[in-house]
């Protein structure tokens, strides 16, 4: 890593701002920009796709981070170096409890800690928690949108076919007890990045939150995927963040 560049998302300070929305996914990067004002790429790099844009005339950077907890800290790291200090994720993910269907979408106040990458930062025992205002904000954004939403605790996996084929698996007994114990505790959704997130955001003093769109309900759909049970499109839980976000800048301009 150079004093001028960052080795992975290779954006330099002059790049940087106060607000990222980060999705996973690199091609979600442009739908979620074009909601800002001026929007356009300024570098792709590996799975780390970035554009940037304004909103209520704040920088705002939309970066991907690709699947799963190593990619994710890496982002985080490298856009909190160039003075980033709030993050949204916009994901997907699958329902777990029945009442959460495919199109919802579902804001995490905090996340099961099945990933490994989380654990370089901080022992176990210690909760992967959102920041309160950013989630406050993205409950607040759904609930003005009319949007069915659910706000509570999500599992973040490292594996996406421990999840779809246990039966697979060295360790199927283990991770099917898992699956039924989150699920008696109401853990709302799977996914794969939060728990990551919200760790390397609090310790390095961040503030973040994530808002995901349900794919499907694997307890509602059984074991199978079956395609007329999914729904793609991002659009609510972009939405949300976008007027997430504004209520952050609101409110940090009238805290400054």
């Amino acid at each position: 890593m150079t004093e001028k560049l960052m080795y992975h998302i290779n954006l330099s300070k002059k790049d940087g701002a106060k607000y990222a929305i980060i999705p996973g996914d690199p091609g979600r990067v442009e739908k979620i920009a074009s909601f800002l004002d001026n929007p356009k790429q300024i570098t792709f790099n590996r799975e780390y796709n970035t554009y940037e844009g304004y909103l209520d005339e704040e920088k705002v950077l939309v970066t991907s981070t690709g699947i799963g907890g190593p990619s994710t800290a890496i982002c985080v790291e490298e856009l909190a170096k160039i003075g980033v200090d709030t993050f949204i994720r916009v994901g997907t993910c699958g329902g777990m409890q029945m009442n959460v269907n495919p199109g919802d979408v579902v804001i995490a106040n905090s996340a099961i800690r099945m990933d490994g990458t989380s654990k370089e930062y901080m022992p176990l025992e210690f909760p992967a928690v959102a920041d309160f205002d950013v989630t406050k904000a993205l409950a607040d954004a759904a609930k003005s949108l009319d949007y069915p939403h659910h706000i509570g605790v999500v599992q973040a996996k490292d594996s996406f076919y421990s999840q779809h084929s246990p039966e697979t698996m060295g360790v199927c007994d283990e991770l099917k007890y898992k699956w039924n114990a989150w699920i008696k505790g109401g853990c709302l959704a799977s996914e794969m990045e939060s728990s990551t997130l919200f760790i390397v955001a609090t310790v390095r003093k961040l503030r973040a939150g994530s808002v995901f769109h349900c794919v499907w309900n694997q307890e509602q759909a059984g074991c199978s995927m079956p395609k007329e049970n999914q729904t793609h499109d991002t659009s609510k839980a972009i939405k949300t963040a976008i007027k997430a976000l504004r209520i952050l800048i609101k409110e940090d301009k009238l805290k400054s």
